[in-house]
């Protein structure tokens, strides 16, 4: 059985050219959800780290009751007396109220920064205060290529990397302050940390951005695979709808037209005449429908090929005119434009009495016009009594739309309707 010409020309997209279209969507449109997934996941592993930073930090503290435990130590880095404890606990405080607060997105990030400074602040003094030994010649210098890893790992911005570098130079500044000897071997002490630290944020710096890239591709790839899933459905319930309700309506139509051929009584054959016609829109209606579908759809084409089966099935006077660039409005812009347009298209024939119907589509830069008027009877618009649903349901799609409705009519003078959209 062969299917009317209004069907055909919509057959399944083959699926590699699907698959293109949407790729090529995806380019050409900011995805919102990329990005805040993005967003999300960074967060999540800023937290994570933060986590493990504190981790640290606890055994930082353990370290510490060592040095307090062993006499020594103590009297090494001069922690004796009522300040050392006093530090320790700050140190013990700030650190738990870090933890507290990592989850939030704003206030865990500078509150992890600014203890991340305290702490490098209290290792230059446990490096300096040493009255021998001590400055570049620290054990405890060595601490610094760690916290130059926790701030790239947490931070990986110049700017914010830059605390752990300043380590070296305010050691060496404050070594001369003290009168202590800075010789040659200091001087290499000082470059083999510089490099060991240019080395530790390359590499840190380097694996984040690939972390970041790969994630981001993995994303954009969950996006796609989400969108042609939508994308097969979509084409398996146009060819289940073009292959069984398009072949039974069409299967109609042929039979109307066989019964047309045997009837002989006027108002039968008026009667299967009806018929026929609600048939045949039925066909356009589905058609449209597997054009939305498969966002083939095109308003101006649409809006002629409805006017011209409007005007053969009312034998009524339409003209229709565009202006302006055509535009690729969404699919939900077009369906709400044609419906109106059908609603006063279907009020004109039924109610208005009308010789000529205008229909106007115009395209700026800033806005689409859609004016549809006729010559009928008209009708008062300040008549408030129930009913008019028709034009009810076109003040609600112009609203979700954020567009202007305007209808102009009054008894005997027609009916003038305009919508405007405007475009982002």
């Amino acid at each position: 059985m062969t299917l009317p010409a209004a069907l055909d020309p919509i057959p399944p997209s083959p699926r590699h050219a699907r698959v293109q279209e949407v790729l090529s969507r995806r380019r050409l449109r900011p995805d919102v959800t990329a990005s805040q997934a993005t967003a999300s996941w960074e967060q999540d592993r800023f937290v994570t780290r933060a986590r493990a930073l504190f981790v640290a930090r606890l055994m930082f503290l353990c370290l510490g009751l060592l040095m307090f435990a062993v006499p020594e130590w103590s009297t090494y880095f001069g922690l004796q007396g009522p300040v050392g404890f006093a530090v320790y606990l700050a140190m013990l405080l700030y650190g738990v109220a870090n933890f507290l607060v990592i989850d939030h997105p704003i206030a865990g990030r500078w509150v992890t920064y600014i203890t991340l400074c305290l702490d490098l602040l209290i290792m230059v003094v446990l490096v300096v205060k040493p009255q021998t030994g001590g400055g570049l010649q620290s054990p405890l210098l060595a601490t610094q290529l760690l916290f130059t890893t926790f701030f790239a790992i947490l931070f990986p911005k110049p700017l914010a990397i830059l605390p752990p570098l300043m380590v070296l130079p305010i050691t060496s500044q404050l070594d001369l302050i003290l009168l202590r000897e800075v010789n040659a071997v200091d001087l290499l002490t000082v470059i083999w940390y510089l490099g060991l630290n240019i080395i530790i944020v390359y590499v840190l710096v380097y694996m984040y951005q690939r972390e970041t890239a790969a994630h981001r591709e993995v994303v954009a790839l969950q996006d796609d695979l989400k969108e042609l899933a939508v994308v097969e459905e979509r084409s398996r319930l146009g060819r289940e709808i073009h292959d069984g309700l398009g072949a039974s309506l069409s299967a109609l139509i042929i039979q109307s037209e066989y019964l047309l051929q045997l009837a002989k009584e006027p108002e039968l054959r008026h009667e299967i005449g009806e018929l026929k016609n609600t048939a045949e829109e039925s066909i356009e209606e589905l058609r449209r429908a597997l054009q939305m579908m498969h966002e083939d759809f095109e308003l101006s084409r649409g809006i002629r090929d409805h006017l011209r089966l409007f005007r053969e099935r009312t034998q009524q006077e339409v003209t229709f005119e565009t202006t302006g660039h055509a535009i690729t409005l969404p699919p939900d812009t077009q369906l709400a434009m044609f419906r109106i347009l059908q609603e006063c298209l279907a009020n004109a024939a039924k109610h208005a009495q009308a010789q000529r119907i205008e229909v106007r589509l115009g395209y700026s830069p800033e806005r689409v016009d859609l004016s549809i008027s006729d010559d009928g009877r008209g009708f008062d618009t300040g008549d408030t009594r129930q009913g008019h649903y028709g034009l009810r349901n076109m003040y609600e799609r112009a609203m979700k739309l954020g567009a202007d409705l305007i209808l102009d009519s009054a008894p005997g003078q027609g009916t003038r309707i305009h919508l405007s959209i405007p475009l982002p």
